[in-house]
């Protein structure tokens, strides 16, 4: 049977409308033209969701550690051990022995119901979330200067602007649907701040590629120049602000002359004076900030300066005028709204005397957390060194995510009790745990989720629970009751319509107009209301309409109504570079994968863009190290060591590294990046540092290479590699494929071979096994200085049912003549390769759009649209046409 239902993608922050399809487990997914976040557009990861939506890998029953492994047991004993533990160490430690780290992964209603039982019933604020490690920053200077974590723009101001900056965002890559919106203003000024030169930058009209961390040097001019030139908003600054003598005075301390500012920041004075101008020249001024701007030591610091330009010129509270900032994940402002961070109690509000006894009014609990409990860095050191006992971990992986991976290793190691409950049977974080509990995924899933522009959309399930699964609130109410019979009542929640209609009625108790976040209006709903609910923005009062744009009327949610100007302070990274470690390193995203690619990787087509973590290093570091492009680089930082593959290029600042995050245990065990990074925070956000560690960075000096491949659906015992072999595993649709490398004697990789070709003399060595006329494993080993050939039709090889005689005579080749390579997959939506692109543009075609026409590249979510543009620029002497933004229609 075949149904059609509407939902929201599990991504990132944009929050697009899906429209699914489902036959069985087969899943073919569109973009919901009605939805307000992106109007039918999607993404290559969102247009990909139907592939990620098998059981391979899945985690189905709940399983327990045992000396043997772990054994599968009922929901009763795990439900039991784990309450009853949980109860037992809060019995003899108390209840701060005990900590909660979730995810912006989790519906509202999962979300909702942990913070209930840790925070009202347990009596401990130790419930943190991984937002923290992207958006803390931004939810501390809204605070700060609003009075709450408000984002006051809505999403029609990116194409309403005139001016668009990007402050450390990448949306090219990162939020590729609002990047097309963006597109369709081909006369809009962009200006991109970021020390690396993105799809984003390479796009924008002006690219300031700042020194790291120099951000508040660069807003802070700003807003001395706006002073010095007298280009405020009076009337907004006297009648709405306050605090502006202060920030004046303190912007007077520095030399903010164009020179002064330009020299620290490492730019031209001349581009740092045409953004100057553009910003005090333009009415309509929208400034996005994400996680360059917010991972940082001083990333409270970041974002207010760049608040306080917004607040002093009145570009804020109207049509296409706003502070903005994006979000990473799909409910990272669910998360916030209920209260998912240590810091905040529920419902936006903090622990202040006044919040604590209304929330505990509204729930009616025995107990309340009295103080804030311990942010993530802080947390998972008490678990280290034994002050927490037990953890609940709840869909995500801070093994891979944390700064500092290592330590976070160590942590779990020594804990008296981890609990994981999520999605994937492997993850590096669930093969830590003392108890593993199925989770619903997306599909399976039925709450809510809020995306950055405050809007709340059903996440509706799909098809009913798989095996023994469950959904994450139900979960918890479950632990809720056996932990303590006189909690039942308070968990008795008959679906999430009844976990959402309480949060909802939290947000209206006893407001009075006082706080922004009121959903009042969506109290009462009965679930078939609730399954009907369409995509609506809070502020949405009992006695009012859904609001759009925040501040329109000046009034702000402090306790005077008026903004407040913070005068940010400049300072350097937490640490700075050493003779011993004089490299910046930074970590970043890649365009088609996805925090730790336990949903992502499963999809062939997000796999071929870029197929394994790689390192950006400028050309003078290159070559003054001996580092060559396509070869093995080491990284090293106080905190750990990881292996790239460099990538030579001035996409890059000398003397930065840059390296995604996304590679994990299970897919480049030796790529890590996190395992790299200084667990610095900022002080008033707690956020870490992932955008700047000192490093050294050295030539592996590989000998060999070579690639392994074998059958996706390949049942035995994974390959197992010698100890100093370098390894990266990749999932095709037919064949995982595993690239391989060392300094030692090449790995064996032991197989009986059906046919060998080895040369002792060359060393090179190719074999290849067939069973019952299909391809069951292929090795290539050579020299670093040979080439092995291309791997696409090898990989192809494999989804043959029998190979046929020519295809078996050239196995060993490796190529069937006449058949083409693909190259790397440049548009992941169509699977179109680099080298049919290449062919394309020398047969005449010298636009983007002439590319799309005779390829159908960056015709569906447009995100490879920017690496198009630059296959025309590498022709030499290129016919280059100048390509406008375009609307996309998918």
């Amino acid at each position: 049977m075949t149904t059609t239902q509407s939902s929201t993608c599990p991504y990132c922050g944009v929050g697009c409308g899906v429209e699914a399809t489902l036959d069985g487990r087969q899943m073919t997914v569109r973009g919901d033209g009605a939805h307000p976040a992106n109007q039918g557009r999607l993404c290559s990861k969102g247009t990909a969701l139907g592939n990620t939506f098998g059981l391979e890998g899945r985690l189905l029953s709940p399983r327990r550690r045992t000396p043997q492994g772990f054994a599968e047991t009922t929901w009763e004993a795990a439900l039991t051990e784990v309450a009853g533990r949980f109860r037992d160490i809060i019995a003899e430690h108390g209840p701060d022995a005990v900590a909660f780290y979730v995810s912006g992964q989790l519906l509202t209603e999962d979300y909702y119901a942990v913070n209930k039982l840790a925070k009202g019933y347990i009596g401990t604020a130790n419930i943190d979330t991984n937002s923290r490690l992207c958006m803390s920053s931004a939810v501390a200077a809204h605070k700060l200067a609003f009075g709450a974590d408000l984002v006051p723009g809505v999403y029609d101001d990116l194409s309403e602007a005139d001016l668009l900056v990007f402050s450390g965002h990448n949306a090219a890559w990162t939020h590729p649907v609002l990047y097309r919106r963006i597109e369709a203003r081909p006369d809009q000024f962009r200006v991109c701040i970021d020390p690396r030169r993105t799809d984003t930058a390479k796009a924008a009209n002006l690219h300031l590629m700042i020194r790291p961390q120099t951000d508040v040097r660069l807003w802070n001019g700003l807003c001395a120049h706006l002073i010095a030139r007298d280009a405020l908003d009076h009337d907004f600054v006297d009648q709405h602000t306050h605090g502006f003598s202060r920030l004046m005075a303190a912007l007077s301390t520095d030399d903010q002359s164009l020179e002064a500012v330009a020299a620290d920041c490492g730019i031209s004075s001349v581009d740092l004076k045409t953004f100057y101008d553009a910003f005090l020249q333009t009415d309509k001024v929208v400034s996005l900030f994400s996680m360059g701007s917010n991972q940082s030591s001083q990333g409270v610091h970041k974002g207010l300066s760049l608040i306080n330009a917004h607040l002093l010129s009145g570009k804020i509270g109207k049509s296409g005028a706003a502070p903005f900032s994006i979000t990473g994940q799909p409910n990272a402002m669910g998360g916030r709204e209920v209260g998912g961070l240590a810091n905040m109690l529920a419902a936006h509000m903090d622990f202040d005397d006044a919040s604590k006894a209304l929330v505990q009014r509204y729930w009616g609990s025995p107990t309340l957390a009295p103080k804030p409990g311990l942010k993530a860095v802080d947390m998972f050191e008490a678990v280290r060194t034994g002050k927490i006992k037990a953890i609940w971990i709840m869909a995500t992986n801070p093994m891979v995510s944390m700064p500092d991976a290592n330590r976070i290793h160590e942590a779990l190691s020594k804990c008296e009790l981890v609990v994981v409950s999520d999605v994937m049977a492997r993850t590096d974080t669930m093969d830590m745990a003392h108890i593993q509990l199925p989770a619903a995924a997306w599909g399976e899933k039925d709450g809510t989720v809020t995306n950055s522009e405050r809007v709340i959309s059903r996440q509706r399930n799909l098809t009913r629970l798989p095996g023994d699964v469950r959904a994450d609130w139900a979960i918890i109410a479950e632990v809720a009751r056996r932990m303590n019979p006189d909690w039942a009542q308070a968990f008795d929640w008959a679906g999430p319509h009844e976990v959402f209609a309480e949060h909802a009625g939290l947000t209206a108790f006893e407001n009075n107009g006082q706080r922004f976040l009121d959903l009042g209006g969506l109290v009462g709903m009965t679930r078939a209301q609730y399954n009907a609910l369409m995509p609506v923005r809070w502020p949405f009062p009992a006695d009012g309409l859904p609001a759009t744009r925040l501040f329109a009327d000046g009034c702000f949610n402090t306790p005077n109504g008026r903004a407040r100007l913070v005068p940010p302070v400049v300072r350097g990274p937490a640490q700075q570079p050493t003779p011993d470690f004089p490299f910046s390193f930074n970590s970043c995203r890649v365009r088609d994968h996805w925090h730790t690619m336990t949903r992502t990787a499963l999809a062939p087509e997000l796999n071929r863009h870029i197929t394994e973590p790689t390192l950006d290093i400028h050309p003078k570091d290159a070559r003054r190290l001996g580092i060559r492009d396509g070869r093995l680089v080491v990284v090293t930082t106080v905190q750990g060591e990881a292996i790239y593959k460099a990538r030579v290029t001035d996409d890059v600042r000398v003397g930065n590294l840059h390296a995604p995050m996304h590679w994990t245990q299970q897919f480049a065990p030796y790529g890590r990046s996190n395992g790299l990074i200084n667990p610095a925070v900022d002080p008033l956000s707690g956020q870490p540092e992932f955008k700047h560690t000192p490093a050294q960075v050295r030539a592996f000096g590989e000998l060999w290479h070579g690639f392994l491949m074998v059958p996706r659906d390949f049942d035995g015992a994974p390959p197992v590699f010698a100890p100093d072999t370098v390894w990266r595993r990749t999932a095709y649709a037919h064949a995982e494929g595993y690239e391989i490398a060392g300094t030692g004697t090449p790995d064996s990789a032991d197989f009986d071979a059906t046919a060998t070709l080895e040369d002792p003399a060359t060393g090179i060595r190719r074999q290849v096994r067939i069973e019952n006329g299909r391809l069951t494993r292929v090795l290539f080993i050579a020299p670093i200085h040979k080439n092995l050939p291309p791997r696409d039709w090898l990989l192809d090889c494999f989804g043959e049912a029998e190979l046929s005689a020519p295809q078996r005579a050239a196995l060993l080749i490796g190529r069937m003549p006449g058949v083409s390579d693909k190259g790397r997959t440049i548009c992941a939506c169509n699977s179109v390769g680099e080298n049919a692109i290449m062919a394309c543009i020398d047969d005449g075609a010298a636009t983007v759009e002439a590319i799309g026409e005779a390829t159908r590249a960056g015709t569906a979510c447009g995100s490879c649209k920017g690496e198009l543009k630059q296959c025309l620029l590498r022709r030499e002497g290129s016919h280059v046409a100048p390509i406008e933004a375009q609307p996309i229609i998918i």
